[in-house]
């Protein structure tokens, strides 16, 4: 198999550094905005450079990795449809709704893949989540907490392209409540928090957030998440029945202390980042979407599910600014 990607920033090295392993993937071409930094990435793994995106479309590829700046998710979906290939493409499809739907018309008109990189549907810890959920374990869900935590803000310049707190990094657990419960969020409460650095302020930004959502069976969630945790990377998922109470995320790293005198002790080496605590799982979609193009497997999270998450994230942007609940039914779906 032949595999073009797009983007040699810290996720497409990374991806591309995982399909390189792959023992289905045969040749690999990389390419970016930067010629220098795609040759850097493609002398080590003995792979492809090329000059610019027009090559991956015409060199005869396979599939399509989109690892390139989110501005350009869109057009690049879009211009791989066209070309009748299979895309994988890191979230979101676009920053807005109309770019999202306007992109995924592209894709059914043509019929062809597009997987959306939601790599916590592939985390141990998730999928067994799903499965207790999913086998009455639990019993009635009545409660679900989820938390998104960053040790450290990024970059203040990515700040105002990367969509906000709700869509950029929230969006994760949006997914998570969808596909752990298996119910959607009707209802949305939302605040935040620009009291950090001002940075966040001159993008309109904020450092935390948090959210009420309403399943429609009932069940009422949290989703807070932070840029400022300083005691590390903290991504969690706590879910309560009137049976049995589980967790997501809970190991010999999570970055927090008991104050309880048996309490655990402090983790010796709390998680720091993203591509740390979940690299198995984004190694484990690259292979789902190699067994996708090669027709082995169903679409494990085609666009559609990438739209619902933005929705609820849509709903919870439009909340805060609005102080006010928000109905899903506000929010435009497109053609379901």
């Amino acid at each position: 198999m032949r595999i073009g990607l797009i983007g040699t920033g810290r996720i497409g090295t990374f991806h591309a550094t995982a399909l390189d392993r792959h023992r289905e993937v045969g040749s690999l071409i990389v390419t970016d905005a930067d010629p220098a930094r795609a040759q850097e990435l493609a002398d080590r793994l003995g792979a492809t450079a090329a000059p610019s995106v027009d090559e991956i479309f015409t060199w005869g590829v396979d599939a399509v990795v989109i690892t390139a700046a989110t501005s350009a998710h869109a057009e690049l979906i879009g211009r791989a449809a066209r070309s009748g290939l299979p895309v994988f493409c890191e979230k979101p499809i676009a920053l807005d709704l109309p770019g999202t739907l306007a992109a995924l018309a592209e894709v059914e008109a043509a019929g062809t893949v597009l997987q959306l990189g939601f790599q916590r549907r592939f985390d141990s810890g998730y999928t067994a989540a799903r499965e207790a959920v999913r086998s009455g374990r639990l019993g009635r869900l009545h409660t679900v907490r989820a938390m998104t935590s960053d040790q450290s803000p990024p970059p203040a310049a990515y700040l105002p392209l990367s969509g906000g707190l709700y869509r950029d990094c929230l969006v994760h657990d949006f997914d998570m409540l969808r596909w752990v419960t298996g119910h959607e969020v009707v209802e949305v409460y939302a605040m935040g928090s620009d009291a950090g650095p001002a940075m966040f302020r001159e993008a309109r930004d904020i450092d935390t957030a948090a959210a009420v959502l309403t399943l429609d069976d009932g069940t009422l969630a949290t989703a807070t998440a932070t840029r400022m945790n300083g005691a590390g990377y903290d991504v969690r998922m706590e879910l309560a029945g009137d049976l049995d109470q589980i967790g997501v995320g809970l190991d010999d790293r999570t970055p927090i202390a008991s104050t309880e005198p048996a309490g655990p002790p402090p983790a010796d080496k709390p998680w720091t980042g993203f591509l740390e605590r979940f690299g198995p799982a984004y190694e484990a979609e690259l292979a789902a979407f190699v067994e996708v193009v090669r027709g082995e497997r169903a679409n494990p999270c085609d666009g559609r599910e990438a739209l619902h998450a933005l929705r609820i994230a849509e709903a919870c942007e439009l909340s805060r600014l609005e102080r006010r609940p928000v109905r899903l039914a506000e929010i435009p779906a497109g053609r379901d």
